[in-house]
């Protein structure tokens, strides 16, 4: 075993060390996430390729951690070829061992915040490899300080102008860009959902227009590359150059990243407007859709179903509300969770309750506290209990007057499970539910509303409700995944924007009146 070997080895005992001392939840609230040793070695060795063999190599790692990419850059280059390494990491807890680790190679690692560092001036004294696994911390983990912080470090720096739900690690990203020489090279492992998202928009930006983006390999969902994180990750590789006419960025995905299970190329033009990246990157041909495609956003207005802040609160089962002797004028029915419906269609009695077996209610009043404390003891003790368990201080409900009260929400009469992983019935993520009842629903699913016009229509053949119902069910799992987004474990989620968006030539065959189906022209009728 060489020294380098030992040294890695040693790096990867250290890494469980630090891990183990840390609490899960403090590293998961930090985005602290260790890169697997060998995809760390994938990453540099490929992104080494992209630069000329006679180059020496300033590196620079700005979420060190322990190093693993440092490490894989001393495994794989003679140590007089590497001419200056650096490194940022801001949580002395790793850095100081690692410091300690490294001390012999040279590399001065920096106990710093590295979107506050100042980067080098001269041309000479950039890195050409940067190479990082930043830290995933979601937006709601950053203070207003620092999102104002990171905004303005972009918008002067970068000129750029961030979307106040990115997470760090797409700070980071694009802040690197400053630090690199030109034509430098950047190879970074992060969570994939920016090629989906809405705040992902300016970090694709920055990859189309202020860069040249080179490749994306996108890891299979179902085989997530952290132990103890729940995100699907891509690796990006960029030049610090602008793009030339022409340019073709190479998507692989599946498999590992030196040996992917699939790999195409597509034009920089085409992937402009695509508005979700990993179709191409999982080989599906889902490039600039049409602008006369049929969508189910022309027959719906699709919603998220209420957010409760408490279930285990506010949704009850039938013998917890008599057990509480809660008024039945203050309990709506409402589904279960999707995992709690047995079938697909949901039917109702004389009185619109779902006939099903996991009956809920939702606890919802807008009286105020001193007529229900009056009028309904029984109710003002169940709410009390809420109060001492201190539900009215969350944050949806110490938003709503009273705390106790819920949205007001229609019943849908279709559905559409919100989360979901394939199924070996059909293969897809998602469920379409048929509801023929008074439920509504809470945020677990999306509400699909027929328009106007086409509300009309199934109110006069209802024989079509379950037609049109059939063809939502129909839609493939590949459909519905293209416009999702996806996390480790195989876990697909769609958004109510998303699911709008979803092809729906399948649901207007059923609007044919024998000779000539409706095109968008007709489809305005339902806006």
């Amino acid at each position: 075993m060489s020294i380098m070997q030992e040294r890695e080895q040693a790096r990867f005992e250290l890494q469980k060390r630090v891990y183990a001392a840390k609490a899960g939840a403090d590293r998961n609230r930090l985005g602290q996430f260790a890169t697997p040793p060998q995809l760390a070695f994938d990453m540099v060795a490929y992104a080494v390729s992209l630069l000329s063999p006679y180059a020496n190599l300033r590196f620079l790692e700005p979420g060190f951690g322990t190093g693993p990419f440092y490490s894989a850059l001393l495994n794989q280059v003679s140590a007089s070829r590497i001419e200056f390494a650096a490194g940022y990491e801001i949580d002395s807890h790793y850095a100081a061992p690692a410091k300690q680790l490294w001390a012999e190679t040279g590399l001065h690692l920096n106990v710093a915040d590295f979107t506050k560092a100042q980067p080098p001036q001269s041309e000479a004294e950039k890195y050409n490899l940067v190479v990082c696994n930043p830290p995933y911390v979601r937006h709601h983990h950053l203070s207003q300080t620092q999102k104002l912080e990171l905004q303005q470090a972009v918008g002067r720096y970068i000129n750029l102008e961030m979307n106040g739900l990115s997470g760090l690690y797409a700070y980071f990203l694009v802040l690197s860009q400053r630090w690199m020489s030109k034509n430098g090279v950047g190879a970074w492992l992060i969570p994939s959902e920016f090629m989906d998202v809405n705040y992902g928009r300016k970090v694709k930006e920055f990859l189309l227009e202020r860069a040249t983006l080179l490749r994306i390999h996108l890891f299979d969902p179902n085989r997530a590359q952290f132990d103890d994180a729940l995100v699907s990750s891509a690796v990006v590789f960029f030049q610090n150059s602008l793009p030339v006419p022409g340019h073709e960025v190479e998507f692989t995905s599946g498999g590992t990243l030196a040996k992917p299970d699939s790999s195409t190329f597509i034009k920089l033009g085409d992937l402009a407007q695509t508005s979700k990246w990993t179709g191409p990157a999982r080989g599906r041909s889902q490039l600039a859709r049409k602008r006369d495609a049929v969508t189910l956003g022309d027959f719906f207005a699709i919603k998220r179903g209420i957010a409760t802040g408490c279930n285990s609160f506010f949704m009850l089962t039938p013998e917890q509300a008599k057990e509480s002797g809660l008024p039945k004028k203050f309990l709506k029915p409402i589904l279960p969770s999707p995992r709690l419906l047995e079938n697909d269609e949901i039917n109702s009695d004389k009185n619109g309750e779902p006939l099903i077996r996991e009956q809920r209610y939702l606890l919802s009043c807008t009286l105020p506290e001193h007529e229900v404390k009056k009028n309904y003891p029984a109710l003002w003790q169940y709410l009390e209990r809420g109060v001492e368990a201190g539900i009215n201080k969350r944050y949806l409900c110490r938003h709503r007057e009273p705390w106790y009260s819920q949205e007001e929400r229609a019943p849908a009469l279709f559905l559409c499970t919100y989360m979901g992983r394939p199924t070996h019935q059909n293969g897809s993520p998602f469920r379409f539910i048929l509801n023929c009842s008074a439920a509504i629903a809470a945020n677990v699913y999306l509400l699909l509303y027929p328009k106007p016009e086409l509300a009309v229509t199934l109110r006069d053949d209802p024989e079509l409700v379950k037609k049109v119902w059939r063809a939502l069910s129909a839609l493939t799992a590949a459909t519905l995944i293209a416009e999702g987004r996806f996390y480790g474990g195989g876990l697909h989620k769609l958004e109510p924007k998303e699911l709008a968006n979803v092809p729906a030539e399948a649901v207007l065959d059923f609007f044919s009146e024998g000779k000539k189906l409706m095109r968008r022209e007709q489809l305005r009728l339902f806006a």
